[in-house]
């Protein structure tokens, strides 16, 4: 660990050099490049250098100890070496998961999809209601949702719904909602009282430019039709909803939800997009997952994540055993409990993978 951190040290140095030197100020793109890999590198640089000064300062005082102290003295310097080994065993700890590589899509938007799965008007029902509770989660966190497609339900649910979430640091919150969510409720559709199990499935996609996830204009087939409302009216006079198949992968993405072509196209390459890069991630983080089956995310889409018990007020997420007897004021938007100690798992595994 030390070595690395001597070289990380040495880069940050060399790159406060680079940003000094007139040539490199005057290029904005190698300008952008340096500051942001400085940024990166600052707070565990900072960190390791408080290391070293606590380090130098403990050697200090355990050497006062082996001094002819008065017992007074003595006393004060023994508390002094037990305050500067806690801080000493803090910083190793901060350094550690300072190391653990950062997944370089934390700061991104997310383009979230949620489909209403086994159970019917139910599944439809709880989809809105996941819906809403990620809606309100990036509310409170100061993110901007936006709807991209939705396909909705007579009685307020949606078969599919998939929105944006502008805002720094989205898809280091969302990544782990990826899954099966199940619901164990009394339907409002369910006359006799009994209980029934159904089910959504949600994934998150960090939103991508066009510069990072290039599409061959021949490899895509676009469709225009006119958009439909519920129970297929027509809700448009014009060819304004758009289908657009990346051929290659067999992917489809459509939008009809904006008036305007133009509108719905862009949106639909934006999922499109989102959904080609997943893929491929997806592939590389299974065959990770062959090796190491420890992380708290995996390409399976299929896996049951959680449990909603309304009956018992109870939320439960089964990749790390963590139950909530807060299950109103999670679906109302509060998910920082989860996503702390989803961070915390994969930190952990991170960790462990290192050693």
């Amino acid at each position: 660990m030390l070595d690395k951190l001597l070289r990380l040290e040495a880069r940050y140095e060399e790159l406060n050099t680079l940003l000094a030197d007139s040539a490199v100020a005057s290029d904005y793109v190698k300008a952008s490049e340096y500051g942001h890999e400085r940024a990166e590198l600052e707070q565990l640089v900072s960190t390791y250098r408080r290391y070293g000064q606590v380090q130098q300062e403990l050697d200090e005082t355990r050497a006062m100890l082996e001094e002819d102290l008065s017992p007074e003295m003595k006393e004060l310097a023994q508390e002094e070496v037990d305050s500067l080994q806690e801080e000493t065993d803090e910083l190793e700890n901060k350094l550690r998961l300072l190391l653990v590589p950062k997944d370089p899509n934390d700061d991104r938007n997310v383009i979230v999809e949620i489909r209403g799965g086994t159970g019917g008007d139910e599944a439809a029902l709880f989809a809105g209601d996941l819906y809403r509770m990620y809606t309100r989660f990036a509310e409170n966190k100061g993110w901007k949702p936006e709807i991209l497609s939705a396909n909705r339900t007579g009685i307020g649910g949606f078969k599919e719904v998939i929105f944006r979430v502008e805002g720094k640091g989205a898809y280091s919150h969302l990544k782990y909602e990826s899954g099966v969510h199940r619901v164990q409720r009394v339907p409002v559709t369910e006359s006799s009282g009994r209980i029934h199990t159904s089910a959504a499935t949600v994934a998150i996609l960090p939103e991508m430019d066009e510069v990072e996830v290039t599409i061959a204009p021949e490899d895509l087939r676009i469709d225009v039709y006119r958009a439909a409302g519920h129970g297929g009216q027509s809700v448009n006079t014009t060819d304004s909803a758009v289908r657009i198949t990346h051929v290659p992968t067999g992917l489809v993405a459509t939008c009809q939800d904006e008036r305007s072509q133009l509108q719905n196209r862009l949106r639909a390459m934006a999922i499109l997009r989102a959904r080609i890069y997943d893929m491929e991630q997806s592939k590389q983080v299974a065959q990770v997952d062959a090796q190491r089956r420890s992380q708290v995310r995996s390409g399976d889409r299929s896996e049951k994540i959680r449990t909603y018990n309304f009956p018992q007020n109870r939320v439960t997420d089964h990749r790390i055993g963590l139950a909530s007897y807060r299950l109103e004021e999670m679906l109302d938007g509060d998910l920082d409990e989860f996503v702390y100690e989803l961070a915390s798992a994969e930190q952990a595994a991170a960790l462990q993978d290192m050693h």
